[in-house]
């Protein structure tokens, strides 16, 4: 996930989640999903309302900084570093499918960018953020999905 998989806002905090409300308002995706503590954090106290915000309460390694949401379900999995566990796989399948949720993650949420991205409806908007950088926003369609699946394709697998 070092090299972005969609468009790479960059820029502070403030002007990625201005750019991030803008993009929103003119585009109206039918789903909004944030990966990650940070992104998902500035972007609520902001005023935007993801349908779904998958974090794992850290940020860059370190405890994050809390945050409320209003999310009506809360889905607990684990994930290990580095990989895309099939519980893990499957909560945010169903908080996709459901709608109004945070997945809150044991472990480490980086890889389930890609699953979000596979199972989120076309005219959806994935954002995560970029270390350093800024944030990536991922235009939902169906070349995106064929991109990711060749990722996941390429990915070892445990038994």
């Amino acid at each position: 996930m070092k090299t972005p998989i969609g468009e790479l806002v960059i820029g502070s905090t403030d002007e990625c989640t201005h750019s991030l409300a803008a993009v929103l308002e003119s585009e109206e995706p039918s789903r909004v999903i944030l990966v990650g503590d940070t992104v998902s954090r500035h972007a609520i106290e902001f005023g935007i309302r993801p349908q779904v915000i998958i974090i794992d309460n850290k940020e860059k390694r370190g405890p994050a900084a809390q945050f409320a949401h209003d999310k009506q379900f809360v889905l607990q999995t684990k994930n290990a570093a580095g990989s895309i566990e099939l519980d893990a796989w499957k909560k945010v399948e169903e908080a996709v499918g459901r709608g109004n949720c945070a997945v809150i993650v044991d472990g480490e949420e980086d890889l389930l960018t890609l699953v979000a991205i596979l199972v989120a409806p076309p005219g959806s908007l994935v954002v995560y953020g970029q270390p350093d950088h800024g944030i990536v926003l991922v235009r939902i369609t169906s070349e995106k999905k064929r991109e990711i699946e060749k990722i996941i394709e390429q990915m070892d697998r445990k038994n």
